[in-house]
């Protein structure tokens, strides 16, 4: 086992383990103290919230009072209204940015961008420049705002690019706020922009996200201007309140597994006595070290203006989650991203590393970024609440039915939008959604749809009060609806939660995908609508028209609606009688971006090129292929180093037994099949070892082809090599056993 001196403990005794967790645990809280940290990790004294809160954001209101007033009502304009960026005053926006970064303690500044590697990049530029006299000075221009200039030619590109081709563009994202990077003695401007190649293609994830917002935008100004209700109304906004699961271990028991240090998850490890079959860790309290990391967690993304809202304890031992507040969708992924770096970051400082990966332990819930996602006008009006009698909402009908149609006719995209080598661990087991899409409405909006159906609106389901049988407890307002855990496109309330988004995924791809599959519907349902009711529309003309397409909507699209277990065999079997795709995993997934449909799809609303999606397609499979082999190769390293040297030398110390006994006439032969068996077993071991190792060494130029070879080959025996070496796992000593365990790496805290 690591420790915090890079010394190796590897091989100690289960006790030995603990002891050294038990340090870690107390060093931490020795540490916390001296550094003037109270035992629940809050600083010395009462901070109050509201002087933290946005304190290191170049926010509206720092613009408001830094900005001349014609400067802030344009660029408000263009964050609040979509309306071009003047970059005449790109300079006064530069200038006073600048000097509120230096009066914060920036001497750098950077261009934050979302590459399609995932995760987030960055380079770095000091603000000094020579001022000609021997001296330097403070400088930093529109144009230095406006527009980067990174290389672009080591990021994943798809082909869009050749390496050699290097230009990249970074531009300013005026719509997401500027902020403060603090690290230790630095401070660094952060400036959310989009990131394109010298051609003006996509290389990131910011842009098509961007575009699909416009999209929808467009899409659903008809539908309000039909209904009369655009008044006052600028654009329509996607707004999210994306969920965030992680897992939390002790640093040293995370350093002395290879697998948690290079994939993120266990690549072995024998089911505990204990999981989670108690259900006793779900909402339960939270332990102390684990409550200091979440303060500090919130502190820091309460600086940068993350609005954090919710913090418990998940429902596998280890497990842990955090949820924002709901803010437009494009600024909601940029602080995605900003709080998985703050996790992994903040981590350590407790003796703790986060992991943020879909299924880093087998047999107990993997982590999801539950994606809550839904529609409102920059008034604030939400375009999926129902009101009180949603039969007679027909606005808000249409969007559900829209939604419905959406989700119906793009499955396959929406399913391949979650899709990589983690969550295919992930999906269908334990609390997460099936691989097969499909929508949740509860009781009162499937009533109401089966109505539109027949023709007839007559009646919302109402939820009533819930009397708990006791005067000193209240009356409950109980929801015409129960929630469905297992759906992965669920409504619930006023929203939709798009549960199978992976943990370690960015919200963006998803968010992008679901954006434009409901543009698209959304224009089926204008085209029709304005067609049907002409140039002079009438109020009766129009309920008619809205009442017969969503009857047909209904009527097509009805079978993607299911309320029921969304885990059991019998949904398998009805979702493959009624004909909706079930695509299990990558592999599957995948190719559906490449198909003609998806291309058109993409480019009728200006969402992405043909080949930005194709190239997404291909980015994404070879990622799936490097990541897959780089799971392999470890396996492979760690059975021929740790666990086989642990094996033989438990075979040698039985062989020897055996052989005392024997000499010691005493009757061995049960001894001796024991034996037998053990060394049947690290026979197997080695034999599993080298069937990992040759399926690993294949290769295709073509990522497709090779994610078929590793599905058919290379999967299948690296589930059969984990199940031996578990096995040995259960038979070898604790003192022998070279890994931290289940048992210490879920409940040690």
């Amino acid at each position: 086992m690591s420790s915090s001196n890079g010394h190796s403990f590897s091989g100690l005794s289960a006790a030995r383990h603990e002891a050294i967790a038990a340090t870690t645990v107390s060093g931490w809280k020795q540490r916390h103290h001296e550094n003037g940290h109270g035992a629940n990790g809050s600083q010395s004294g009462i901070q109050r919230v509201d002087s933290i809160y946005g304190a290191d954001v170049f926010s509206q209101k720092v613009m408001r009072q830094r900005l001349p007033k014609e400067v802030y009502k344009r660029l408000m304009e263009t964050i609040h209204k979509g309306k071009t960026i003047d970059p005449q005053i790109a300079d006064i926006v530069a200038a006073a940015m600048k000097d509120w970064a230096i009066e914060n303690g920036a001497t750098h500044y950077t261009h934050w961008f979302q590459p399609l590697t995932g995760l987030t990049a960055e380079k770095h530029d000091a603000m000094l420049v020579p001022d000609a006299t021997g001296g330097v000075l403070f400088d930093f221009s529109g144009k230095a705002l406006v527009q980067g200039e990174p290389d672009a030619s080591s990021f994943p590109s798809g082909g869009l690019r050749a390496t050699f081709e290097a230009r990249g563009y970074t531009a300013w994202d005026p719509t997401s706020p500027a902020f403060l990077n603090r690290s230790e003695g630095s401070v660094t401007l952060c400036i959310p922009t989009a990131f394109v190649s010298w051609t003006g293609e996509a290389l990131d994830k910011k842009t098509p996200l961007l575009r699909s917002m416009e999209a929808i935008s467009e899409q659903a100004m008809r539908i309000l201007k039909l209904f009369g209700t655009d008044r006052g109304v600028s654009r329509v906004l996607t707004t999210l309140g994306p969920e965030q699961e992680y897992f939390l271990v002790d640093n040293n028991f995370y350093h002395a597994r290879p697998d948690l240090v290079v994939c993120n998850r266990t690549l072995f490890g024998a089911k505990p006595p204990k999981g989670q079959q108690l259900e006793d860790h779900y909402f339960g309290s939270i332990p102390a070290r684990v409550m200091a990391f979440m303060s500090e967690v919130e502190r820091e993304c309460y600086r940068v203006g993350i609005p954090l809202k919710t913090r418990h304890n998940e429902v596998a031992p280890g497990q842990y989650e955090f949820a924002p507040i709901f803010e437009t969708t494009n600024v909601a992924c940029d602080h995605q991203m900003l709080l998985m770096e703050t996790l992994r970051r903040v981590a350590p400082k407790f003796g703790l590393q986060c992991i943020l990966h879909e299924k880093p332990f087998a047999g107990i819930n993997g982590s999801g970024k539950h994606n809550n996602w839904s529609i409102s006008t920059d008034t604030g009006v939400n375009l999926l609440d129902p009101l009180d009698e949603t039969h007679t909402n027909l606005q808000f009908l249409v969007f559900v039915c829209a939604v419905i149609r959406a989700v119906d006719s793009h499955a396959d995209l929406l399913r391949a939008s979650v899709a990589s080598a983690a969550n295919d661990h992930r999906l269908g087991a334990n609390e997460a959604p099936p691989a097969i899409i499909s929508i949740f409405l509860g009781d009162m909006l499937t009533d109401i749809m089966a109505q539109i159906e027949t023709g007839a609106f007559k009646r919302t389901l109402k939820g009533g009060d819930l009397d708990l049988g006791t005067r000193t407890l209240p009356l409950l307002p109980r929801d015409s609806g129960d929630r469905n855990r297992t759906s992965p496109f669920a409504f619930t309330g006023n929203k939709f939660e798009f549960r199978a988004v992976g943990s370690s995924a960015t919200s963006a791809w998803p968010n992008t995908v679901l954006n434009t599959i409901l543009a698209e519907s959304l224009d089926h349902v204008a085209t029709r609508l304005e067609k049907a009711v002409g140039r002079s529309p009438s109020e009766t003309r129009l309920q008619a028209a809205v009442k017969a397409l969503l009857k047909q909507i209904v009527k097509q699209h009805k079978r993607v609606i299911f309320n029921g277990d969304g885990y059991s065999e019998a949904w398998h079997a009805e979702a493959e009688r009624r004909g909706l795709p079930n695509l299990r995993d990558t592999v599957e997934a995948l190719p559906a971006l490449k198909s003609k449909k998806a291309v058109d799809l993409f480019k009728k609303y200006k969402v992405l090129s043909k080949p930005e999606t194709e190239s997404r397609a291909y980015i994404l499979m070879e990622r799936f292929v490097k990541e897959v082999a780089i799971e392999a190769e470890t396996m492979v390293t760690i059975a021929r180093t740790m666990i086989l040297p642990a094996a033989l030398e438990y075979q040698t110390r039985l062989a020897e037994a055996v052989s005392a006994a024997d000499k010691a006439g005493v009757d061995v032969d049960d001894q001796k099949e024991c034996l037998e068996k053990y060394v049947a077993l690290i026979a197997a071991l080695r034999a599993a070892t080298d069937e990992v190792d040759r399926a690993a060494e294949h290769h295709e130029e073509d990522p497709f082809k090779h994610g078929q070879q590793i599905r058919r080959d290379l999967r299948p025996a690296m589930t059969e090599l984990r199940k031996v070496a578990d096995e040995l796992e259960t038979v070898i000593p604790v003192s022998l056993w070279p890994l931290p365990s289940y048992r210490e790496l879920l409940f040690i805290k």
